[in-house]
């Protein structure tokens, strides 16, 4: 039996990593977006809009080149990392990867993934949040995390399934939410679109 196909409005390895490990075929599709909160944008507000509008562009982009609806469901998500409702998304430089991990040591923060899904269509959404506690962090000790290069492209300059891990105390809510995409909420979403892997008999 063919694993079941959804197009994937994201770049994201690590949401091509979670949805093929749950067993499905994944079509990329590009989504091009400005992704710069509006003024006062409240967090959980903003990574909604992200997913949506992600959604749309692709989806746009589909439409331009296929001139039909897209044949199999279609998924985008978006992550960002909030202290106290201040957004902090992918540092631009090395210098706010500092600042950013130096405001997040020793304090908990909330990590909202959204995610979205059209087809045919209806849109559906999602919202997950998860209570992150980092530890107290020395100024070498983040020194050296963002000389490895990984905390330059992910929101809150951090990945949890990385060797950010080790900056991390306690997690309350789902660690693959925290990753980019919630696999609970995500793939009862899919279920809704009669999309699965896990077949009922």
């Amino acid at each position: 039996m063919n694993p079941p196909t959804i197009y994937l409005a994201s770049g994201s390895p690590r949401r091509h990593e979670i949805l093929t490990n749950l067993g499905y075929h994944v079509l990329r599709l590009p989504a091009e977006i400005d992704e710069t909160p509006y003024p006062d944008e409240n967090a959980t507000d903003y990574v909604q809009r992200m997913a949506r509008m992600k959604n749309s562009a692709a989806l746009t982009t589909w439409q331009q080149t296929q001139q039909q609806p897209p044949e199999f469901p279609l998924i985008s998500a978006d992550t960002t990392v909030s202290l106290n409702n201040l957004i902090l998304g992918k540092p631009a430089s090395t210098n706010d990867a500092f600042r950013m991990l130096k405001l997040l040591s020793g304090r908990q923060h909330q990590v909202h993934t959204a995610v979205c899904i059209y087809w045919h269509n209806q849109t559906r959404h999602t919202l997950q949040t998860s209570t992150v506690q980092f530890a107290p962090l020395q100024n070498e000790q983040i020194a050296a995390y963002i000389a490895t290069g990984e905390p330059l492209d992910k929101a809150g300059a951090y990945g949890i399934q990385g060797l950010g891990g080790m900056l991390v105390e306690h997690i309350s809510g789902s660690f693959t939410g925290i990753m980019g995409l919630p696999v609970y909420e995500t793939t009862q979403l899919l279920s809704q679109c009669n999309c699965t892997p896990l077949k009922q008999t």
